[in-house]
């Protein structure tokens, strides 16, 4: 199906759980656990993503096409055929880019801010 350019205006800011989810499938199809402990690590605990929560998070994006379901699965002999393994669309990829954007501009605002770099100072 062709991707249709929509705008991500409405879908942003994400929530910081959203964020980490799409991050986590940025790189590749991964089935909810190893998104959980993927960002379970990334964070270094700090943020936890519990079955129920996650897998609501996963029909909402589904439903927002920001992701779909893979059929990019690993060999038969190394997963369990119940998993859905989830990957982000090409609007998923806008919406994340736009998101780490908007982050970094606001990082960049923050370190040129001169109350911060007093506060650095003291």
């Amino acid at each position: 199906m062709p991707d249709k350019w929509r705008s991500v205006d409405r879908l942003l800011p994400l929530k910081p759980k959203v964020l980490h989810i799409l991050l986590a499938v940025a790189d590749g199809p991964r089935h909810g656990y190893s998104i959980m402990q993927e960002v379970a690590e990334r964070t270094d605990g700090q943020v936890r993503l519990w079955p129920a929560g996650l897998y609501g998070l996963l029909r909402e994006l589904e439903k927002t096409d920001v992701i779909a379901e893979s059929d990019n699965r690993p060999a038969a002999d190394q997963d369990d055929e119940r998993r859905r393994y989830f990957a982000l669309t090409p609007h998923g990829k806008r919406v994340l880019d736009a998101e780490v954007r908007r982050l970094e501009a606001i990082v960049t605002h923050a370190r040129s801010s001169r109350a911060l770099r007093k506060a650095a100072r003291a």
